[in-house]
């Protein structure tokens, strides 16, 4: 078996620290495990967007924030911190206004239900979150989904134009009214909408008069991956939801950002919908805690996992297989016979894996922001030391 030197893996180490890749010890950990052995701020979790908080730890982390004077309360999701975390996103977006969502699911319906100002017609990936998981918008709304590209993350400006084309031929007129995209896509193991056509649709858009929504649910996870900024993602539409929980570590919630025209108002229709909660400052008071500094953090994360690939990589035992135009997920193929007791050692060194592909032939991986916690040489080192034991 193919060995990597150790002692290579502590100079990479030392190349990393000095540039800034070491662990940066936050307050709140990844979720603990049973098998994991050592403190949780210190544990590199593998899987998932976030860093999967345990009751206790999100219990912790909500009583000491409290305390900070400066967390106010809100009234019925209105004013308070929740005001402050509706300003930071907008801000940080680029747009006018930001509002609070109790979820993503409702951030997306009422976007496309204000965008599209009556009855019409919406577009949308047929593998998007929004046509497969809410229930469509038709019954409440009177939108009809409009599902393009099956089995592909990208539709292109070619099937918009096409549509529109057979739309306008139709013996009852139903205007298309808004294009949403979802970037990067779930359903596609996080595969991200081509950066070109995402460009030229939002264009020709404009022209048409149509609204736009980005379902940007990751859109945080995507920028630190492209290095382009969050601000120039949501520039060509006209509204963008961002999750508060998958990755700012909140219970639940979402943000969704747009212009003041559209959202000023949006608190009625979102109580109209069930959605005025009496107080979510908890929510809020979370995720803020960990917006602030949320991308550079993550760039150290990717930072890591970039290099930790390419070193794992030249072990026999270990092959890397990235997903197409993807982001923070990929597979790990472990050539072992136990990937059970590969996980178990791991996790005694502080690395939680989730469960083994159904096919036995590795794990299927995430990066978050946990992977800043170490450096890639260390953790890579570790991986070996669960080979070879």
């Amino acid at each position: 078996m193919t060995r990597i030197d150790r002692r290579r893996f502590l100079q990479f180490g030392s190349t990393a620290a000095a540039l800034g890749f070491t662990a940066d010890g936050g307050d709140i950990a990844a979720a603990s495990s049973a098998t994991v052995q050592g403190p949780a701020e210190e544990t590199i979790t593998m899987s998932g967007d976030g860093l999967g908080l345990t009751p206790p730890e999100s219990a912790g982390l909500l009583a000491r924030l409290a305390e900070n004077p400066g967390i106010a309360r809100d009234s019925y999701s209105n004013g308070g911190v929740v005001e402050e975390l509706e300003h930071a996103f907008a801000e940080l977006l680029g747009k006018e206004r930001a509002v609070f969502m109790p979820t993503g699911t409702l951030a997306n319906h009422l976007a496309v239900r204000a965008l599209a100002n009556g009855a019409s017609r919406a577009i949308v990936q047929a593998e998007s979150h929004l046509y497969n998981d809410t229930g469509d918008t038709l019954e409440l709304s009177n939108v009809q989904l409009v599902p393009l590209a099956p089995g592909r993350a990208t539709f292109t400006l070619d099937d918009v134009q096409a549509l529109l084309e057979r739309t306008a031929g139709g013996r009852v007129a139903r205007r298309i009214s808004t294009i949403s995209i979802e970037s990067p896509v779930r359903r596609k193991s996080g595969e991200a909408f081509d950066e070109a056509e995402l460009d030229r649709i939002t264009a020709f858009a404009r022209t048409e008069g149509i609204g736009t929504h980005l379902d940007g649910a990751r859109i945080f996870l995507q920028a630190g991956f492209s290095g382009r900024p969050v601000a120039d993602y949501a520039r060509g539409f006209d509204t963008v939801y961002v999750s508060l929980y998958k990755y700012f570590n909140a219970p639940s919630g979402a943000i969704l950002a747009g212009p003041r025209a559209l959202l000023d108002d949006m608190f009625h229709t979102r109580r109209m919908f069930g959605g005025g909660l009496a107080q979510v400052w908890p929510y809020a008071a979370v995720a803020m805690h960990y917006f602030r500094g949320f991308p550079e953090r993550y760039a150290k994360a990717v930072a890591v996992s970039n290099e930790w690939r390419q070193l794992v990589d030249e072990h026999e035992a270990f092959t890397v297989e990235s997903i197409p135009s993807g982001t923070n997920l990929f597979l790990l193929k472990v050539r072992h016979p136990d990937l059970n007791g590969v996980r178990d050692r791991l996790a005694r060194q502080n690395v939680r894996l989730p469960g083994p592909l159904g096919d036995g032939s590795g794990f299927r991986l995430g990066v978050n922001e946990s992977w800043g916690r170490t450096t890639a040489a260390e953790l890579a080192d570790r991986f070996v030391r669960a080979i070879e034991e």
